[in-house]
């Protein structure tokens, strides 16, 4: 499973990532979680998380160029949606990981599956 926002709120562990005024309407954070790089993205408000690498060559998705809820990879031009991860457009395949994202007063809180 690749979009992690599907799994149950108590499967997953909350870390805290930056407060909200560190990614303004249309602007993007980056940050890693486990070596793990995820850029958030705040689009009209609403807070997304996608992994940062682009599952065609493994390089950085994060800088591509929004169009809606698609972002295309800078390199050579796949799509993915931003709220699910799922790939859109070739040369890309596989799906990245979409996070579950919350609010918890200011704080950007990022959601990860936890170990079993």
């Amino acid at each position: 499973m690749y979009n992690f926002k599907d799994i149950e709120e108590e499967k997953l562990e909350f870390i805290p990532v930056g407060e909200i005024d560190e990614v303004k309407v249309g602007e993007r954070l980056f940050i890693e979680i486990d070596e793990k790089p995820i850029v958030i993205l705040n689009i009209e408000g609403q807070l997304y998380a996608i992994a940062d690498v682009c599952s065609h060559d493994d390089g950085p998705v994060g800088e591509g160029t929004l169009e809606g809820f698609e972002i295309i990879c800078p390199r050579h031009g796949a799509r993915f949606d931003i709220r699910t991860g799922k790939v859109l457009a070739l040369p890309a395949f596989v799906d990245i990981h979409a996070y579950a994202v919350r609010l918890v007063g200011d704080q950007i809180e990022i959601g990860i599956p936890t170990q079993d």
